[in-house]
C-alpha cells in the first residue's frame, strides 16, 4: 500500500546538487561545441571539393571580369522603348505566379503544420510540398513550355508550382509557432472561434505571412527573368539576346531595370506591412491625427 494511501505525505524530491547542474551544463556545452565543429568541417569540406581554395583560379578570373565590366559601362538605354512588353511579361509572371502560389499554399499550410493534429495527413502534405519545391523552377518551366507552348503562361505555371511548395512549407512553420495562450484566454471569456482567429491568431501570423509572401514575389521577379532562357519571354530573353550579340552595355541596362523592379517590390512590401501593423496596433500607440480647423 502506498504512503499516500496510508495518509502519509509524499516525500519531497531529493535536492539536486550544484555539482550535478554544472556537470550537465558542461556536457551540453561540449555537445554544442562538437556540433559547431562538425558543421564547420562540413563547410570546409564542401569548399575544398568545389576548389574554392584554388587561388590560381581567382587570379585568372580578375582580368576577364575587369574586361567585361569595362565593356558593360556605361549602360545603354537607347532601346528602352522596346523593353515595355518584356517588362510587363516579367512583372505579370511574377505577380500571377506569386498570387497562385499563395492561393494554393494557404489551405495546404494548416494541413502540413505539425500542430494540425493529423500526423499522417501532415506527413503526406509535407511530402507533396517537398516534391513541388525540390524540382527547380527552370525545370518546371521546361515542362510547362513543352505542355502549353511559349510565352508568359508557362512561366506563370512554373512560378506558381514552385511557389506553392515553398510557401506551403514556410506558412506551415509560421502556424506552428503560434502562441496558444492568448487564444485560450479569449476562449475562457466566451470569445468565439472567429474572434480568436481575428484577435489572437491573425496578429501573430499576418506580419510574418506578408514578409514571406513579399519575399517570394521578389524572388519570383528574378526567377521570371531566368525563365526567359527556356522560352517564357520577358526581360530574361532580352538579357540573353544582348549577351549573345555582345551588347554588354544594353545587358547592363536591363540588369539595372531588374534591380530597380526588385527594389520597388521591397518598398511596396515595407509600406504594406507597416500599414497593417499600424491598423492592428492599439489606439493609444498610434500617432495622433492632426487637428482640423
Amino acid at each position: 500500500m502506498s504512503a499516500t494511501a496510508n495518509g502519509l505525505a509524499a516525500l519531497p524530491p531529493a535536492p539536486i546538487s550544484i555539482e550535478t547542474v554544472l556537470a550537465e551544463q558542461a556536457r551540453l556545452t561540449r555537445r554544442r561545441h562538437l556540433a559547431y565543429a562538425a558543421a564547420a568541417l562540413c563547410v570546409l569540406a564542401a569548399l575544398a571539393f568545389a576548389d574554392a581554395f584554388d587561388l590560381a583560379r581567382y587570379r585568372d578570373a580578375v582580368l576577364p571580369l575587369w574586361a567585361l565590366a569595362k565593356d558593360a559601362l556605361p549602360p545603354d538605354f537607347s532601346r528602352a522603348a522596346r523593353w515595355g512588353r518584356p517588362l510587363l511579361d516579367t512583372l505579370a509572371m511574377s505577380v500571377a505566379g506569386t498570387a497562385l502560389g499563395c492561393l494554393f499554399a494557404l489551405p495546404l499550410a494548416p494541413l502540413a503544420a505539425q500542430t494540425s493534429g493529423f500526423a499522417r495527413l501532415a506527413y503526406v502534405v509535407r511530402f507533396c510540398l517537398n516534391v513541388l519545391r525540390s524540382v527547380p523552377g527552370v525545370i518546371w518551366g521546361v515542362l510547362f513550355v513543352a505542355a502549353v507552348g511559349f510565352g508568359p503562361l508557362p512561366g506563370v505555371l512554373a512560378l506558381a508550382t514552385h511557389s506553392t511548395g515553398m510557401l506551403g512549407k514556410l506558412y506551415a512553420e509560421v502556424l506552428e509557432h503560434v502562441d496558444p495562450a492568448p487564444g485560450a484566454a479569449l476562449r475562457s471569456h466566451g470569445v468565439s472561434r472567429l474572434g480568436v482567429l481575428r484577435f489572437s491568431v491573425l496578429p501573430q501570423v499576418l506580419p510574418r505571412l506578408l514578409d514571406v509572401s513579399f519575399y517570394r514575389w521578389e524572388h519570383n521577379v528574378r526567377a521570371a527573368t531566368v525563365l526567359g532562357l527556356v522560352g517564357a519571354g520577358g526581360l530574361g530573353l532580352e538579357i540573353t539576346t544582348a549577351f549573345h550579340l555582345f551588347e554588354y552595355q544594353e545587358a547592363s541596362a536591363l540588369i539595372l531595370v531588374v534591380i530597380a523592379l526588385v527594389g520597388c517590390i521591397n518598398l511596396i512590401g515595407a509600406r504594406v506591412r507597416a500599414r497593417l501593423l499600424a491598423l492592428d496596433a492599439p489606439a493609444s500607440f498610434r500617432k495622433p491625427a492632426m487637428a482640423t480647423a
